[in-house]
């Protein structure tokens, strides 16, 4: 295997997993924050990602989509755990609507930052060159993409969590309550969104942010 091909899959590996384990560790940060202490004292806000691992959709699920050429690379990290109650306790609705944000806020947020820095890359032919180029590229790919899926309003998506508690705050319970009511079908829904020709009014964004912050 060509080193740059090595170099490549490094850079795509990477750039995925701080982009899906950094998602999930926010969440229990800023839910720490509201005196939530579930993650901390479970070891989830460690940078160490083998305790956030999913085999599935850490593993298995990005390596089908990266040999099957799907063009684009999706995954998600164990979910970190959160005693809600205790945020909307310490901080009301808005603390359960910033938790449950935390994770597109972090994507988004690493996404500009990754192309700040690689407009910011001498001009140097080298490995390391090209390695950071690569990672960099990919993480501003990768935080585009799990920051605007997320935001839709499907359950379990953090977009439907926001919405939920968006709801409450305006004591909206009937449609929080629809909301939850389609949980039980959101699994089938996303696979519906992704596995079918729909799924390209849904990356369609994602491509145009893309294209526009990687020009530049």
């Amino acid at each position: 295997m060509p080193i740059t091909e090595i170099i490549n899959i490094t850079a795509i590996i990477l750039a995925l997993m701080v982009a899906i384990i950094g998602h999930e560790i926010m969440h229990g940060r800023v839910a720490y924050h509201y005196h939530d202490s579930t993650a901390k004292e479970q070891g989830r806000l460690s940078i160490n990602p083998l305790v956030h691992i999913d085999p599935i959709g850490t593993i298995l699920v990005p390596a089908l989509l990266y040999f099957s050429h799907a063009g684009f690379l999706f995954g998600w990290a164990k979910p970190v755990p959160i005693n809600i109650r205790t945020v909307v306790q310490n901080g009301g609705y808005n603390g359960a609507i910033a938790v449950s944000l935390a994770g597109i806020t972090y994507n988004f947020t690493l996404a500009i930052i990754s192309v700040m820095a690689l407009k910011m890359l001498p001009q140097v032919h080298s490995e390391l060159t090209f390695f950071l180029k690569a990672f960099l590229t990919y993480s501003a790919i990768y935080n585009i993409v799990l920051g605007i899926f997320n935001l839709f309003p499907i359950p379990p998506l953090d977009g439907s969590q926001a919405l939920g508690f968006l709801f409450r705050k305006a004591n909206w319970h009937r449609a929080a309550g629809y909301l939850d009511a389609v949980g039980q079908y959101g699994m089938i829904l996303l696979i519906i969104l992704i596995a079918t020709p729909l799924s390209s009014y849904i990356f369609a964004p994602m491509e145009l942010l893309i294209g526009y912050l990687l020009k530049l």
